[in-house]
């Protein structure tokens, strides 16, 4: 199972998205994140992909969220499985700027484009940003349904 990282940066009452222009969630807007290269931490890799794909360099991150993805009845692609860390970034250097991979967008808390994401977005997104620690899993069909949800808060990870 591959392990990962998003990253949303947070400025009081609005997060920054980017709708991804290629690969893995092609037309979706979602965090900034990725694939966790050998030896690095998650913290590392969520601070090394904000960088590549919004121009920011973090400052600091708060853990929010751990989820594992599965995709069990999708037969295009093997290897969509994975276990992801999730932060917030409400402190950066640098202008945000749109890279090959995502074009970045601020949304107000209440104005978050749920219906352009992935379906577990608006399971737990609202508990992350209510200030709440989440851990759980979601199943997929081979459509992006969600099959099967387990979401719980936790103190701590």
């Amino acid at each position: 199972m591959k392990k990962a990282t998003i990253c949303i940066l947070k400025d009081g009452a609005r997060i920054c998205l980017g709708i991804k222009k290629r690969g893995f969630g092609t037309g979706r807007w979602n965090g900034f994140g990725g694939k966790v290269k050998e030896g690095e931490s998650f913290e590392e890799t969520a601070l090394r992909e904000l960088k590549e794909e919004s121009g920011v360099t973090g400052k600091s991150l708060s853990k929010v969220g751990e989820i594992v993805f599965n995709f069990p009845l999708n037969s295009r692609e093997k290897d969509w499985d994975q276990e992801v860390h999730i932060y917030f970034c409400e402190s950066w250097k640098g202008e945000i700027i749109e890279s090959e991979e995502m074009k970045p967008a601020w949304f107000e808390v209440g104005e978050i484009p749920f219906d352009q994401m992935w379906a577990d977005d608006r399971h737990w997104l609202p508990f992350a940003l209510a200030g709440k620690k989440v851990k759980g899993t979601f199943s997929f069909d081979q459509n992006e349904k969600i099959l099967e949800k387990i979401l719980e808060e936790v103190e701590e990870f």
